[in-house]
């Protein structure tokens, strides 16, 4: 949830000032998450069959790129984890060894004790997703990142260079997320008034609440900073790391009521019938090349 201050163009702010005020800012967010109606982690846990609607619209994405079996068998890493009810979805759907990383260690306490609840055997791992591959010393299947995630990293070539190294030699990647032309209107539309296209630098501003209900003033630690990345960048990304790019689409729905226009839907939200038809979300699925045959 963006508040209505404009962002901060004029004060230089540090990578590392930045990065730590926005792992301040997500150890509280998972505090009132987890107690959120949205979230709902009681009711999760209460079904052992319920998987989040975040993960059934990830691998409606990502089911045409994977064997017969589909997630099931597979090893998974999921970047930017947050409280981890998604990625005990994944297991729930029958992927092992499954893993979970996050910037913060708040949000990986509530992980760690949803996972325990559900019996699930998940590894967490506190960093920065650009650096993955220097905190995990394994490769995985499946690497998935969803739902608001690349807007906190401050540039992606080293992120994609770890998802690369990450992956086993033909494992799949899958990331879907708010469509970059969203930030540009600041999830207000139907104006543009800040930058769609990457390299203008740190966006900063102050929010006391978050995405879920009645969160105002919840939230001590109340700056963000954000990077915005185009398409063109997040694809040029993946490809300079060396994966091959499968699919690009651009959806019509998203996972959070990102602004009042929106409906709920069977996919999530969306806008409502005679609206002009823009993206809301986005998803690229790349795969590691596996060698050549020798």
């Amino acid at each position: 949830m963006l508040a209505a201050t404009s962002p901060s163009k004029g004060h230089v702010v540090l990578e590392a000032e930045a990065i730590a005020a926005n792992r301040a800012n997500w150890d509280d967010r998972a505090d009132v998450h987890a107690r959120s109606r949205m979230y709902d982690v009681d009711a999760f846990l209460a079904d052992r069959e319920d998987i989040s609607s975040v993960v059934r619209n990830d691998l409606a994405v990502l089911a045409p790129h994977l064997p017969g079996a589909g997630i099931d068998g597979r090893s998974l890493l999921h970047l930017q984890c947050h409280i981890g009810t998604d990625t005990v979805s994944w297991a729930r759907l029958g992927a092992i060894d499954v893993h979970g990383l996050d910037l913060s260690p708040n949000s990986l306490r509530h992980a760690a004790r949803i996972a325990e609840a559900d019996g699930r055997a998940v590894t967490w791992i506190e960093g920065d997703a650009r650096f993955a591959s220097n905190l995990i010393d394994r490769r995985f299947d499946t690497i998935v990142t969803s739902a608001g995630t690349i807007v906190w990293l401050p540039e992606l070539t080293a992120w994609a260079r770890s998802i690369h190294d990450l992956l086993e030699p033909g494992g799949v990647f899958v990331i879907r997320d708010d469509h970059p032309i969203l930030g540009a209107m600041r999830f207000e539309p139907w104006e543009i008034d800040d930058d769609y296209l990457s390299g203008g630098g740190v966006r900063s501003y102050s929010d006391s609440g978050t995405y879920t209900e009645e969160s105002e003033g919840q939230i001590a630690h109340t700056t963000n900073h954000e990077w915005r990345h185009d398409l063109g960048e997040i694809v040029g990304a993946l490809l300079g790391a060396g994966l091959v790019i499968e699919a690009l689409t651009e959806l019509p729905y998203m996972d959070w009521p990102a602004f009042p226009d929106l409906v709920a839907g069977e996919r999530g939200w969306t806008l409502p019938d005679g609206a002009p038809r823009i993206p809301l979300n986005f998803a690229v699925v790349a795969r590691r090349p596996r060698p050549a045959p020798s």
